[in-house]
């Protein structure tokens, strides 16, 4: 009797053994097959996923809940951080959570990348595209993660409100520069625009937008610093180079 219930038990053990192994060999199996990508604008799709899934270890989708759950994340420059979500066992959406930039200053070789503070949030070797140079202010020395120290700390908010704006009438330019009075200029390949100081930017910005199509092609400065949304006839004037 003794002999029967060991060999139940055995028995017992064996198919628990048998069905632990077939589920792990289930799991192991499983393959990562569909990757969304949503919260990402300075990276695409493709390089998202290049940098997190670069072997067919991180596509397997036990593997891939350990690492996410308990090993440090990949260090992604701009990227502040991520959120890998299973919406089922073959398919997951990477949730990119971006470093806020506004624009980027040259420094001792490098290009330092700022936030809405000044503070900088990332340096590299390379221009970010659609990211515009700042130049003109006066700072000393400059440190990761640290404010640019200027004497203004109010042209943060300007940058950012110009930056802003630019990008809401999807006007690209090459770079901004401030002056020692504060007043800001725009390049945009051949043509140079005055905009003065921050008042009435709106104004300016979209009085640029409507002015773009006629400035295609030439060669010369627009002053804008006059503009003055009160006014019924044009205030402002474009001197073409000689």
């Amino acid at each position: 009797m003794r002999y029967l219930k060991s060999s139940k038990g055995k028995i017992k053990i064996a198919i628990a053994t048998a069905v632990l192994l077939l589920v792990a060999v289930v799991f192991l199996s499983l393959q990562i097959k569909e990757i969304k990508v949503t919260g990402n604008k300075k990276y695409t799709q493709e390089q998202i996923v290049n940098l997190l899934f670069k072997g067919s270890w991180d596509r397997n989708a036990i593997f891939c809940i350990y690492k996410d759950r308990f090993q440090k994340h990949e260090q992604i420059p701009f990227v502040e951080d991520y959120k890998i979500v299973f919406l089922s066992p073959v398919k997951v959406e990477v949730i990119v959570y971006e470093k806020t930039v506004v624009g980027f200053v040259s420094y001792m070789g490098s290009y330092m990348y700022f936030d809405k503070d000044g503070i900088i949030v990332e340096s590299s070797s390379a221009e970010l595209p659609g990211v515009p140079r700042i130049v003109g202010l006066q700072y000393g020395h400059i440190a990761l993660h640290q404010p640019i120290p200027v004497e203004n700390g109010r042209i943060f908010s300007e940058i950012l409100t110009l930056t802003q704006l630019l990008s809401t009438h999807d006007i690209s330019v090459d770079q901004i520069q401030y002056d020692s009075k504060g007043d800001a200029s725009l390049t945009m390949e051949d043509i140079k625009v005055f905009l003065g100081s921050n008042n009435q930017m709106n104004g300016k910005i979209s009085e640029l937008k409507d002015q773009l199509p006629v400035l295609k092609g030439l060669k010369g400065t627009l002053y804008l610093d006059t503009y003055d949304e009160a006014d019924t006839v044009t205030s402002y004037r474009f001197v073409k180079n000689n």
